[in-house]
């Protein structure tokens, strides 16, 4: 089907949402001159997410990257150790295990969340325990804002003492049985780069509960400069402190969170009350004891049962200059991966072949929903 090109102006998946608050935040940093990574943004964003999540303790980084970099390296991966990650996530959930020369082994989704399924995870740590071969972290992602199923991803690794990090770059401010994302693993990971639903532009954060993990985090994030009056380094670091500019954007942004995490339920609900009559559509599921933030409104397109496919939808949206995207493609799928060993993988590769996700920014107007629901529809041959 071919559809019409529209010269509406670009409609983006996920933009950031700044206000007042923010740019506040920001003029202070140029009126006191910190501007350096460093400053009292800086502490204060720490603080105040601590305060929000629950978190003992907290170092604000350059990327969620390097958040899950520096999990790693506290994690204690070395090279050749394996670690066992979600397929069914972003790239920057793996490759800090390559940046330490580990080895990811990759576990399925559970249909029922899109997360890491439990079931695999506890059956594949069981049988490398009777091997002698465990590994030395797990690192599971909190997809498109909704929480893992925490509690039998915990009971299986507390069995055998392996360290958890949880990657929730996708899910600040959800909660799981009332607890915030982030706060179940040894280490938690948050992204605040500039789709996310707390953005900085770029920047990400290291949580945990630990404050001794976190203070190595906060010295390995600083080139690992030792207490001395002169620049003494006995171990390798990063430069990846976040700057106290971005920092008070940071600020102006965790203020007004929960506004925000509501508007996206809230465009998730529109979506779901205006599509959900269409034949083979479903939405993200939300299951019981979680609270997701809807990051992103995510269907899938069964083409077996309507009259139309996922990528004949993408295209009816990008005729209309809507910006949408396909699911993550897992990565045992993707090419640097390839040869990877993943346990199970036809549940994360059924999503990727059918899912899509539409623009949910919580600054989208009532007119920009309309306008996403009529072309979606278009491809369905529906008004």
């Amino acid at each position: 089907m071919t559809y019409p090109v529209a010269s509406s102006p670009r409609l983006f998946l996920s933009p950031p949402d700044i206000g007042p608050a923010e740019k506040q935040f920001v003029d202070e940093a140029f009126a006191t001159n910190w501007v350096a990574p460093a400053g009292p943004h800086l502490t204060a964003f720490e603080q105040e997410m601590c305060a929000a999540s629950g978190a003992a303790a907290a170092v604000a980084v350059s990327s969620g990257t390097a958040a899950l970099h520096l999990a790693v390296r506290l994690a204690g991966v070395r090279s050749g150790d394996e670690v066992l990650c979600s397929t069914f996530t972003f790239v920057a959930s793996a490759n800090p295990i390559l940046y330490e020369g580990g080895r990811p082994v990759f576990v399925d989704a559970e249909s029922g969340s899109w997360n890491m399924d439990p079931a695999l995870l506890a059956e594949a740590l069981d049988r490398r325990a009777r091997q002698g071969r465990l590994p030395r972290a797990i690192i599971v992602t909190d997809i498109y804002g909704q929480c893992a199923d925490w509690d039998p991803i915990l009971e299986a690794a507390g069995r055998h003492g392996v360290t958890v990090i949880e990657d929730a770059a996708e899910a600040v401010g959800a909660t799981y049985r009332g607890r915030w994302a982030g706060t179940f693993g040894a280490i938690g990971v948050y992204s605040f780069n500039g789709n996310k639903i707390l953005s900085t532009s770029g920047g990400g954060m290291v949580v945990s509960g630990d404050r001794a993990l976190v203070d190595r985090a906060h010295m390995l994030a600083t080139q690992a400069r030792e207490l001395a009056p002169h620049y003494e380094h006995a171990q390798l670091g990063y430069n990846y402190r976040l700057s106290n500019v971005l920092a008070g954007i940071g600020r102006g942004q965790l203020a007004w969170l929960g506004q925000r995490i509501e508007r996206r339920r809230q465009i998730f609900a529109s979506y779901q009350a205006a599509l959900g009559d269409l034949p083979g559509v479903e939405f993200s599921p939300e299951l019981e004891g979680r609270r997701s933030t809807r990051w992103l409104t995510c269907l899938t397109v069964d083409p077996a049962v309507s009259c139309t496919s996922r990528d004949e939808v993408l295209a009816a949206l990008e005729a209309d200059n809507i910006e949408a995207r396909p699911l993550w493609k897992p990565l045992h799928m993707q090419p640097l991966y390839r040869g990877t060993e993943c346990i199970g993988g036809a549940v994360s590769e059924e999503l990727f072949a059918r899912g899509l996700c539409l623009p949910s920014g919580s600054n989208m107007t009532e007119a920009d929903l309309q306008r996403v629901v009529r072309a979606v529809r278009c491809a369905f041959g529906c008004r």
